[in-house]
């Protein structure tokens, strides 16, 4: 048996047991050293020289920065503002989740700081007014994967690294299949909360109404302003993603001690301590991981798939749906990071071939890492909105399940088969 399918045996199988994940690169790095006397010194130098790189600097800036904003409270002004306009609605305090999610996610660029600030605010309002706690923990969860989507996205950020591709195009190709997904399950949580006992606060009169309103904004314009500065920072011209990250850190400081008050001395560290914990595994993982890819690539292991693949079928929809495939297989049993490092470079090749843009490829590769997220038997974020729903898994899953196939799937298959849907944005501000 060829050595290097040996190495991805071993690979996926200390994975999907839950070993450390640079063990599991380490591991099948040894034995591609000694099955195929491949340089262990060499290769981890060549990856430890690709993580020195400016771009990759933005990572545990903006990691930094969405952990600022998470612990400083800004997720209640936010809720808050997007209430006033849907709250009367029935179902609409689903919608304000839905919202709140993706503005959370132009702010974090991470799935986690998402469900981590809003589910334990915005569960029990809900279950309050009439939400069963398993459905509210779900629509919730599963919004806060747009995080991974909406700009800046920390995925995209290492996809357009490791693939050399635009990072602002790349940004901009994942921003209408996420706001196509908090459509469809805006509509969804519309449809389900039929069959709700929601109950409506008292009903406000127009001019208590634009009150409300008008504080509701003003204490929630220093957060709508973060993205505001990032997104407008980069596609003004004015700063790289690496500048951008570190001004959302400086701004995040300020906003979180002296106008939303929620960081003290205490959080701050708590804060800094987890960003630099979740940063040192993330950059030690895709160091080892890179040696690893590298490696493969030496043994031309990527241009051995292309032709595996190709000699089963060349029609494009074929191949563009057998991709889908293995992100969804990957997603369910590593992270988003690791899938996005394993599997891309070994795929990359056969895009060129069949003539598939890399940004597209980053849009399709960007919804199914999302996806991976929430869907077990891995799904860190699921479990992790679980707990911080009170709620059981058995309760989450089947309404989740919904969510999955009549809101997500439809974007993965719109963005996989309708290339303009990503690279639409892109070409109009002649990113491409």
């Amino acid at each position: 048996m060829d050595i290097a399918v040996i190495a991805m045996v071993y690979l996926t199988l200390y994975l999907s047991i839950g070993g450390p994940l640079p063990y599991c690169f380490g591991l099948a790095l040894m034995i591609m050293h000694f099955g195929a006397g491949v340089s262990m010194t060499g290769m981890l130098m060549y990856g430890l020289q690709q993580i020195q790189s400016p771009v990759l600097l933005s990572i545990p800036l903006f990691v930094f920065a969405g952990g600022l904003m998470g612990h400083s409270g800004i997720a209640k002004s936010l809720l808050d503002f997007v209430n006033i306009f849907v709250g009367r609605i029935k179902g609409g305090l689903g919608i304000v989740a839905v919202v709140t999610c993706a503005i959370i996610g132009a702010i974090s660029g991470s799935s986690l700081t998402g469900v981590a600030a809003i589910a334990p605010i915005m569960v029990p309002r809900m279950v309050t007014e009439g939400y069963p706690r398993g459905f509210a923990t779900a629509l919730v969860t599963f919004s806060s994967v747009l995080g991974l989507l909406i700009p800046p996205s920390i995925s995209m950020i290492t996809y357009g690294w490791v693939t050399e591709t635009s990072i602002l195009a790349c940004f901009l190709a994942t921003l209408v299949p996420g706001l196509l997904i908090a459509f469809f399950f805006s509509v969804i949580n519309l449809y389900m909360c039929r069959n709700f006992n929601i109950t409506l606060g008292d009903k406000m009169s127009l001019s208590v109404k634009l009150k409300k309103a008008r504080s509701s904004f003003l204490g929630s314009l220093p957060a709508l302003m973060m993205p505001v500065i990032i997104l407008g920072g980069i596609y003004g011209g004015i700063m790289t993603a690496t500048e951008a990250a570190a001004a959302a850190v400086v701004y995040s400081i300020p906003v979180g001690f002296f106008i939303y008050k929620g960081l003290t001395k205490d959080s701050f560290y708590i804060a800094a301590y987890e960003s630099a914990s979740t940063v040192g595994s993330v950059m030690l993982m895709i160091m080892v991981c890179l040696s690893l890819g590298q490696t493969f690539v030496m043994l031309e292991i990527p241009e051995r798939i292309s032709n595996s693949i190709l000699s089963i079928s060349d029609n494009r929809i074929l191949i563009l749906l057998f991709i889908n495939a293995i992100f969804i297989i990957m997603g369910m049993l590593v992270s988003d990071m690791v899938s996005l490092l394993l599997v891309v470079p070994l795929i990359f090749p056969l895009i060129h071939i069949i003539n598939v843009h890399p940004v597209h490829f980053g849009a399709i590769v960007g919804v199914n890492l999302a996806m991976g997220v929430v869907t077990p038997p891995y799904a860190s974020v699921l479990y992790l909105g679980v707990r911080l729903g009170k709620t059981t898994f058995e309760d989450t899953i089947k309404p989740l399940m919904i969510l999955l196939l009549l809101g997500y799937l439809p974007v993965l298959i719109i963005t996989t088969y309708v290339p303009e849907i990503s690279l639409y944005l892109p070409r109009l501000l002649n990113l491409l």
